[in-house]
């Protein structure tokens, strides 16, 4: 058997979802066995290509497979105004020669599910569509993933893309509903976790100054979204996914942990798309949530640096 943990990753690339999938990709414990792909950051055809992208400058061929091109029930706007109109900072990158695997991404999820049976890690970095339609296709989906990580929500319901709610939600709430309903216990790296865990910026660019392809890459992809990071929120960056995946490939690097019950608002001109966590387990529903509250900020740059060759 091989001893590496297998990931499969659904993800919407995005800037910090290229940038936890090159940590991903440097882990020598872990290895990836997919990356399925919907929309969020940008729509589909850009998060695919992007997706394949990554996997070119990390050296890698793990199968790419293409998922669901909107939400569930409603449309939803993207971030494009983030990470650039094809989610990659907009640098008219060569695009890889490689293709998308014919196979559905909910279709890949319930395959990998049953080869990796037991030890498999989901982990999720984007909305939580393709995931729901595998939860749809087949309910016992859980009962075969060892771990399951979302990057997502605002826990006390300090949004990102709403005052409420945060981005990942906010983009397909029936979608994390019919998720969170069905796994008996989430890994959630929230929001709020993002920002109390944010990168120098100075540090940052030293990081990606490093003579490495990776870091090259990344420096190019990335110079758009630091920009509007430091516009609007000074100083420090926050990589939300960077930080959920640094909690994936080395969990007991994890220093609090909060297990509640969370469900997530439907409904509401203000709270759609929120994470509503029942800090004081007050409506009798059993916890389903692990909450990252923090983590040992060392290791998680020392991941980042590693996954663009900047470690020394």
């Amino acid at each position: 058997m091989n001893a590496k943990i297998p990931l499969l990753i659904d993800t919407d690339p995005g800037v910090d979802d290229a940038l936890a999938l090159l940590m991903a990709f440097n882990d020598p414990d872990h290895e990836v066995v997919g990356l399925t792909i919907a929309a969020g950051n940008v729509g589909l055809d850009h998060t695919v290509r992007n997706a394949l992208k990554v996997c070119e400058v990390a050296g890698v061929e793990v199968p790419v497979f293409a998922g669901c091109p909107t939400p569930l029930l409603h449309p939803a706007p993207d971030a494009a105004d983030v990470h650039g109109a094809d989610g990659l900072g907009d640098t008219a990158y060569a695009p890889s020669p490689r293709h998308a695997e014919s196979e559905h991404a909910a279709l890949a999820i319930l395959r990998l599910s049953h080869q990796h049976a037991g030890r498999l890690v989901l982990v999720a970095l984007g909305p939580l569509t393709n995931i729901a339609l595998a939860l749809r296709l087949d309910p016992t989906l859980p009962t075969r993933v060892a771990r399951f990580v979302v990057m997502g929500g605002a826990v006390t319901s300090q949004g990102n893309i709403t005052a409420a709610a945060e981005f990942n939600i906010h983009f397909d709430p029936e979608a994390a509903h019919i998720v969170f309903d069905a796994f008996p216990m989430t890994d959630l790296a929230d929001w709020e976790a993002t920002v109390a865990h944010s990168l120098d910026h100075a540090e940052v660019a030293r990081w990606l100054s490093a003579d490495t392809d990776k870091a090259r890459f990344y420096e190019a992809i990335s110079r758009q979204t630091r920009a509007w990071s430091a516009d609007r929120r000074g100083d420090r960056w926050f990589c939300a996914d960077a930080l959920a995946m640094a909690w994936v490939l080395r969990p007991d690097a994890a220093r609090v942990v909060e297990t509640r019950p969370m469900a997530v608002a439907l409904e509401g001109r203000h709270s759609r798309g929120a994470t509503v966590v029942d800090w004081r387990r007050q409506g009798g529903r059993p916890d389903n949530v692990r909450i990252l509250m923090r983590y040992d900020q060392a290791d998680f740059e020392a991941r980042v640096r590693g996954a663009v060759g900047a470690d020394g």
